[in-house]
């Protein structure tokens, strides 16, 4: 195992650094440390051909807007929050209005376009690299000055292991994901249609027309929402009911987990061999398959388009900071913030 570095310089940027995770068995993972972005993940189909399973631009340049937040860190808050406002200990805060009315991942200026600090380590079991920042008091007018380190890591087991740390010294709300976009099929080859989910979830969350969560839980049964036995993407792709065609023809909706399963998630391509499976001790997801992703930029496969790739986020919900019953995104001094997402990854000759 071992850890590569690149320098990436962007125009009216400051010089970027790209890290190459590679195990012994030949899987990358490339990040940059701006925004944390993931920009490939290389795993072998059933033929043994390397190929890239994350969606990432062919240009550096286009993760300075990056307006899809292909492969990035979200934070402080991933998710909307509703009218861009919440309330604490009775004092109500403003954050940033960057999707009409409401407050997307953290703000125009969030955690996936912040410059991070980035320390490299190695041990026998894991190479990785471990990101920190200072997100200071009233940065994008969240209160309380937080310390956050993620850390990213890959092991001989092809395990990609997303480790998030915060400490706040206010009650500040506090939610992290990773934006990665995955296409098993290699390369955005073919669309995520014929993609298999299973989701360990019996509940997901109704959305308004603007995509802010009511208030109310359904139930998963006898809908296209219904992954605790897998199904295909498409499904839920070309079913007209309400709450798809609020969501832009597809999901882009938090499901609760129930935590029966041996995994949360699992995703797979039958026709490229490739198997994910994701193991957190997050409440739950955002599962989002591109409905709304801007169409027609360059990526190091093919080009943006609807249904390119599937975003799995695992987070809390926002939705707490206005209604009862999810799950909670507030921390404090006193209950710092740690999390964790693995990512595992089999073909057809390791399964």
């Amino acid at each position: 195992m071992h850890i590569d570095t690149q320098t990436v310089q962007v125009h009216g940027q400051s010089q970027w650094t790209l890290y190459r995770l590679k195990n012994d068995h030949g899987m990358n993972v490339d990040f940059l440390n701006y925004g944390g972005i993931i920009t490939k993940i290389l795993v072998p189909d059933r033929n043994g051909s390397f190929e890239n399973v994350v969606l990432g631009y062919e240009n550096y340049e286009d993760y300075v807007e990056n307006r899809g937040f292909l492969g990035a860190l979200i934070g402080r808050v991933a998710g909307r929050i509703k009218n861009a406002t919440f309330e604490i200990e009775g004092k109500l805060y403003q954050v940033d209005k960057n999707e009409g009315d409401h407050h997307l991942h953290g703000g125009k200026n969030g955690f996936h376009q912040a410059l991070w600090e980035a320390t490299p380590f190695q041990t026998d079991e894991k190479v990785g690299v471990k990101l920190t920042r200072h997100s200071k008091d009233g940065e994008e007018g969240y209160p309380g000055n937080v310390i956050v380190e993620v850390t990213y890591s890959l092991t001989n087991d092809n395990q990609f292991v997303i480790d998030y740390r915060a400490n706040t010294d206010q009650m500040t709300p506090l939610t992290l994901t990773n934006h990665s976009y995955f296409n098993l099929s290699g390369n955005a080859q073919r669309t995520i249609h014929d993609h298999l989910v299973s989701l360990d979830s019996s509940q997901f969350v109704e959305l308004d027309h603007q995509l802010i969560p009511t208030g109310k839980w359904m139930c998963v049964s006898g809908t296209t929402y219904d992954f605790r036995k897998k199904r295909k993407l498409r499904e839920g792709f070309t079913y007209k009911v309400q709450q798809h065609e609020v969501a832009n023809g597809g999901y882009d909706h938090y499901f609760l987990f129930d935590k029966k399963a041996e995994h949360d998630i699992v995703l797979e391509d039958q026709e490229a061999g490739r198997s994910m499976t994701i193991q957190t001790d997050q409440p739950g997801v955002v599962m989002y398959t591109s409905n709304i992703l801007p169409e027609g930029i360059s990526l190091s496969g093919g080009e943006t388009r609807k249904y390119a790739g599937i975003c799995l986020e695992t987070q809390s919900s926002p939705a707490s900071l206005h209604d009862n019953g999810f799950p909670n995104v507030l921390v404090t001094p006193d209950t710092p913030y740690h999390k964790q997402t693995v990512f595992t990854f089999r073909n057809g000759e390791n399964e």
